[in-house]
């Protein structure tokens, strides 16, 4: 049986594609077969995996969910871009944009991804969605058709306090559209360990959440390294092996394979 993690935060600049693509590579470097769903008419994922423009391409997963409104056949494959580091991808674009506008008169709105997403589990061990950087329809999407959620978080004072908000949007999908969606754990990203500042929020958020919610015993560094490549169109593994953030990556990926959630039903905010 195949398992859904949606990378999500509706605060942009967090580490969320970094963290989408290292995760979904890194599983495919353990074996798994991935899935990834570039769920941010940004792209920002899409062009992380080599796909400079995809803008321009035919079809992407918005042309995938106008098929699925319209009541047409999806054929899960189509479209899918074959990545060398082993995983397969669908793309996003800005036509996103305008089918979540459009979405909001469908009927089952917050459901749509999932008819595309139940496709594709037979085929993968685990699929990735990289949602943007919003609570939008998309991302309401992404939550009710996901099994866990992996929450980057910054090690800032303003990404953390939006925590709060994020984690009743996700116990609101949780009720009403999806029992079994679980948090998987918060990833605290962007660490400068060179500053009390980072380690003080990162200490802040073990205090206030890590009771009732997994917050990964690893912490993703800041690197420069991370931040150059989306323009790389490859993953940490391959583009700085050796280097801290590839290494901490690794981490991270034992700790989702191994990893059990908790009861998240009250959470302290900071």
């Amino acid at each position: 049986m195949s398992k859904v993690i949606a990378v999500t935060n509706q605060k942009g600049g967090v580490g969320k594609t970094v963290t989408s693509v290292n995760l979904g590579i890194g599983l495919a470097r353990e074996g798994y077969s991935v899935l990834m769903i570039d769920a941010d008419p940004q792209g920002s994922m899409s062009i992380s995996l080599g796909c400079d423009e995809p803008d321009s391409l035919d079809y992407s997963l918005a042309t995938a969910l106008v098929n699925i409104i319209n009541d047409e056949p999806v054929d899960v494959a189509k479209g899918l871009i074959r990545h060398p580091e082993g995983v397969d991808f669908m793309p996003g674009n800005i036509e996103l944009s305008s089918l979540e506008i459009s979405m909001t008169g469908v009927i089952s709105r917050e459901t749509i991804l999932k008819e595309y997403v139940d496709k594709a589990r037979e085929r993968y061990d685990f699929i990735i969605i990289d949602c943007m950087p919003s609570l939008g329809m998309l991302t309401i999407n992404a939550l009710a058709c996901a099994d866990s959620v992996v929450i980057p978080c910054q090690a800032a004072y303003l990404p953390v306090k939006g925590l709060q908000q994020l984690i009743r949007t996700i116990g609101r999908v949780k009720r009403q559209l999806n029992p079994k969606l679980e948090i998987e754990g918060i990833l605290i990203t962007m660490v400068d360990n060179r500053t009390n500042y980072a380690k003080d929020i990162s200490a802040q958020i073990y205090e206030a959440y890590s009771s009732s919610i997994n917050v990964f015993k690893t912490e993703i560094p800041l690197s420069v390294r991370a931040a150059e490549i989306s323009a790389s169109g490859s993953s940490l593994y391959q583009y700085d092996p050796k280097g801290k953030a590839a290494f901490a990556y690794s981490a991270f990926i034992k700790e989702v394979m191994n990893n059990g959630t908790k009861n998240w039903a009250e959470v302290k905010a900071i």
